[in-house]
């Protein structure tokens, strides 16, 4: 699998974990930003990471900050983004079964690295279920295609 991740600075030690971790499945993994745990701005990685997955570049992305709120919000503004926060196994799998979502927001300081895993593993290998949930998420598509 291709897939996007970044973090601001609150992310970047739970997304350095992630990272290894998927490589490790085989994945690719192109990294976003930041480098560092200076502080940056969570949009200015959201924003290009969305393009790339919204584009077909990426089979997901992943987002990490504190709590998952703002990169959440500002990936879901690119067009074909369902950006998701996720703190817990169900949730990550329900999310790609039931939305599709592609691309999963994670709070670092309201999961340990341990449980993190767990979703990223979990949303990984969720595969979206279709049927009913299509004729949901094109109402969706539409509506933001009509914007």
């Amino acid at each position: 699998m291709k897939i996007a991740i970044g973090s601001d600075h609150a992310g970047f030690a739970l997304k350095t974990l992630l990272k290894k971790l998927l490589e490790d499945f085989g994945d690719e993994v192109e990294d976003f930003g930041t480098d560092s745990e200076e502080s940056c701005d969570y949009p200015d990685i959201a924003f290009p990471l969305g393009e790339s997955v919204a584009s077909g570049n990426h089979d997901f992305g992943i987002l990490i900050c504190s709590n998952g709120v703002g990169p959440s919000i500002a990936a879901n503004k690119v067009p074909g983004i369902r950006a998701a926060i996720c703190h817990d196994v169900f949730a990550a799998k329900r999310a790609k079964q039931h939305t599709n979502v592609n691309v999963l927001c994670l709070g670092a300081w309201s999961i340990g690295q341990g449980h993190a895993s767990e979703i990223v593993s979990s949303f990984r290998s969720a595969e979206f279920e279709g049927g009913r949930h299509e004729r949901r998420l094109s109402k969706i598509d539409d509506f933001e295609r009509e914007r």
